[in-house]
């Protein structure tokens, strides 16, 4: 507390405060205008100017406050009260359709032409409000997974189309694609490891509209650079493995905060359910499903094979209906789903969905559990020679 700064905050409140007949100058980077202003204008600057001047004082200084008070904050959970002072780092390419305008804000100030918060963007055209909410939707899912294999994924309208592992990130790119390569196109590819030009020669005959990694191989970029289009961002991995907050506006003023759900993965949770125990083999595969599906549009159906989503179901209303799209999107693809494991973000509340994914391949389940007919489900299971993990969590996504 010995270092915040009391007099100066004071004296640019001060200032502001007098803006009829005062100029206040908190930010450098005013001075060249002001100065040509000033010089056109015999000495003197406009009103409006000095109560723009003014405006950004006292957003300055709060900002400043804000800071503080959050420094000094030590309550566990939820805040009683939220200051935010954010800047506005750039304009984007548009919203969330051509007639809306958005731009990108951040905490902290930046450097003009930098990113907030870690991010590097590398070559390609400007981002749209899109394009960030899938990448990073991507980078959530590939940073999910440690760098001890490599993992790739390929998300449309924040849904994973694709992800998978392989031996090399090479082959983990060519199994994402091959989950389905119709969705694909124009989509946003993530790695869990730094992107390296091999797996970027296979990249190039695709169109994506952003590849984000950890970071962006001087031969990768050289080889997807030559793609005027095409957005490198390389990801701050640290940040997406720290805890924070989600927001939501409400109409009328309102804003819904809540604990972000954090990495999903296997738990001491787990436990199976039915008379048959899944296998280590089947155990890797539930996990690599639960990762998936716990960045799917409720309701979520993913079908997973040797660490290979084959099939997704997103965003429907019915549990049932997310397992027959998700079936019917393997079989498109020339997915057999024999020796198949299923995951699901919620309990299923009827035993018409596992009975389903049994009968289309599957041998493994995992769900949270605590339907009222939990026992139906299991017995659905059980009678089809397969097995199922309860994880005790649910993973909705809306």
């Amino acid at each position: 507390t010995e270092m915040i700064d009391i007099g100066g905050p004071a004296m640019i409140r001060a200032a502001a405060k007098n803006w009829e007949h005062v100029a206040v100058v908190c930010d450098p980077a005013d001075v060249p205008e002001l100065i040509a202003e000033m010089k056109g204008s015999g000495g003197a600057l406009s009103r409006e100017t000095r109560r723009r001047l003014a405006a950004k004082a006292f957003a300055r200084t709060a900002g400043y406050d804000a800071r503080i008070a959050e420094d000094l904050r030590t309550e566990a959970g939820l805040p009683e009260t939220v200051t935010q002072a954010l800047h506005k780092v750039d304009d984007l390419r548009y919203g969330e359709n051509p007639h809306q305008s958005a731009a990108l804000y951040s905490r902290d100030a930046v450097e003009a032409g930098e990113l907030p918060g870690g991010w590097r963007k590398l070559a390609g055209t400007q981002l749209s409000f899109n394009n960030w909410i899938d990448l990073v939707a991507a980078a959530e899912l590939a940073l999910a997974f440690d760098e001890k294999d490599p993992v790739a994924v390929i998300v449309k309208h924040t849904n994973p189309c694709g992800t998978a592992i392989g031996a090399t990130q090479k082959e983990a790119w060519q199994r994402a694609l091959a989950g389905d390569p119709v969705s694909a196109f124009g989509g946003i590819a993530a790695f869990n490891r730094p992107l390296d030009a091999e797996t970027a020669e296979e990249m190039k005959s695709i169109f994506l509209e952003v590849v984000v990694a950890p970071r962006i191989t001087d031969g990768a970029r050289e080889v997807l650079a030559k793609k005027k289009r095409l957005r490198l961002l390389e990801a701050p991995v640290e940040a997406f493995r720290a805890r924070r907050h989600e927001w939501r506006t409400l109409p009328g003023g309102g804003f819904l905060l809540q604990d972000d759900p954090g990495m999903p993965g296997r738990t001491a949770e787990w436990k199976h359910v039915t008379e048959r125990a899944p296998t280590e083999a089947e155990l890797t595969d539930l996990e690599f499903a639960w990762k998936v599906c716990a960045t799917v549009k409720s309701n979520a159906i993913v079908f997973v094979r040797d660490g290979q989503v084959l099939g997704v179901g997103a965003g429907q209303m019915s549990r049932v209906d997310s397992v027959k799209i998700a079936t019917a999107k393997a079989r498109e693809h020339g997915h057999d789903l024999k020796g198949s494991v299923v995951g699901s973000d919620a309990f299923f509340p009827f035993s018409d969905g596992p009975t389903l994914a049994m009968e289309a391949g599957a041998v493994a389940i995992v769900q949270p559990g605590g339907s009222k007919r939990d026992d139906e489900t299991i017995a659905a299971v059980n009678a089809a020679g397969g097995t199922m993990v309860f994880t005790g969590q649910r993973v909705f996504r809306h």
